[in-house]
């Protein structure tokens, strides 16, 4: 079914496990990820409680990711994975907890996820880097999309219908008991992968300061920034705009649907047809058309607009993404020690990464705290927005033989 849909392309036994531990992951995240947010907002209605709850969530994931590279060495990455699996089950279990009282316990909330984000990602990453191959990179990270807007394709508006048909918070709670049996069954999977073990002195300033001698590591890094510069605020701000626009979980959860509808056709159109020769001029196009989608939604906002910008930006993630991706792993693939320090270049990437989107969400908070949020917004979106326009400019510069 895969070499059919995908092409003449092998998957070893470790790479389907690891994309079914990243489905899995997906459908929790979809499933309750975008609600969390909401949920917050409904207790508290003010920009700044949310701004600092992904704040912390975005802090805390590149330390976490520091800390997970260095155990990386000393443990086995599966362990690691484990790990980050097990904090996200935590976050939820935390929030069933607390219920209608979460919204005073914002930091902790958002640390706890963070961590789990920084384990999970640093081992999912790195087994990524360790179990593909050139040749299956652009089919994993491919299908990785497609699974994820499968994910995207029943989580939403499931969640949407489960909420809006209970009264009071009952749906809430349901769908959080749901990602917490999720992230439960991602561990047992786990432990069918194969052990990696770790050996090795941990690197990570010799891998950063690399960026001084390898222009290639320097541009996808600072592309790596620029990417966190949008996805900081429009990761969270999107979603409570289609709220306040409708007031229902479930147009929530029609977004989703529709968002994530497209994006499961082109993610496995961009799998299938973007290759090593396409990957720059599709980098561009996706990064222009992410950026052009804003005007839809920037001057005037309501529901129809809201679904459009959600189906734009599904067709141009993934023209944007899956060869940046590639692109990515294989300027790794192709640096100093890549074999010996690949956990160290994955985790100072992600360092950038979240760098930019801590940049964001702070600007974020200046923008509300300081000048009139409904003024102030909309122009933020316009600067932020250009985040993956230049990321995808810079990787015009990067000058590497791929495997084909």
């Amino acid at each position: 079914m895969v070499k059919k849909l995908f092409g003449k392309v092998e998957v070893p036994k470790d790479l389907g496990l690891l994309l079914l531990v990243g489905g899995l992951y997906s459908l929790s995240i979809a499933l309750s990820n975008t609600f969390v947010n909401i949920y917050l907002w409904k207790q508290s209605g003010k920009y700044i409680d949310l701004a600092l709850y992904n704040l912390a969530i975005v802090f805390f994931q590149p330390l976490t990711f520091i800390l997970a590279g260095r155990w990386a060495k000393k443990i086995d990455r599966v362990i690691v994975l484990r790990i980050g699996v097990v904090f996200l089950a935590f976050f939820f279990l935390v929030v069933l907890f607390l219920g209608e009282k979460a919204q005073s316990y914002l930091i902790i909330l958002g640390s706890l996820l963070g961590i789990g984000y920084g384990f999970y990602w640093l081992a999912f990453n790195v087994l990524t880097f360790e179990i593909t191959e050139p040749e299956t990179r652009d089919f994993f990270n491919g299908f990785l999309g497609t699974l994820t807007s499968a994910g995207g394709i029943i989580g939403p508006i499931s969640a949407g219908f489960l909420i809006t048909r209970f009264t009071s918070n009952i749906g809430y709670t349901i769908i959080f008991a749901i990602s917490l049996a999720l992230f439960a069954l991602a561990v047992v999977i786990s432990f069918f992968i194969k052990r990696r073990p770790a050996n090795g002195v941990y690197c990570f300033r010799r891998v950063w300061r690399e960026r001084k001698k390898n222009q290639n590591w320097k541009y996808i890094t600072n592309a790596h920034f620029f990417q966190g510069f949008r996805d900081g605020t429009f990761i969270f701000i999107i979603s409570v705009f289609v709220f306040i626009s409708t007031g229902s979980e479930l147009a929530l959860g029609t977004f989703g649907l529709i968002n994530s509808g497209i994006s499961f056709i082109a993610y496995y159109l961009a799998g299938r047809f973007i290759k090593n020769d396409k990957r720059k001029p599709a980098m561009l196009i996706g990064g222009l058309l992410l950026y052009l989608a804003i005007f839809l939604i920037v001057f005037k906002m309501n529901y129809p607009l809201l679904l459009t910008y959600g189906a734009a930006i599904a067709i141009a993630y993934p023209i944007m993404l899956v060869p940046y991706f590639s692109m990515t792993y294989d300027v790794i693939g192709k640096s100093w020690k890549a074999a010996e320090m690949r956990i160290e270049y994955i985790v100072v990437k992600e360092v950038f990464l979240n760098t930019g989107r801590v940049v964001s969400i702070l600007s974020f908070i200046v923008a509300i705290l300081f000048f009139d949020a409904q003024k102030s917004i909309p122009i933020l979106l316009l600067i932020i927005g250009t985040g993956h326009g230049l990321a995808a400019i810079l990787l015009q510069k990067v000058k590497v033989t791929f495997s084909s």
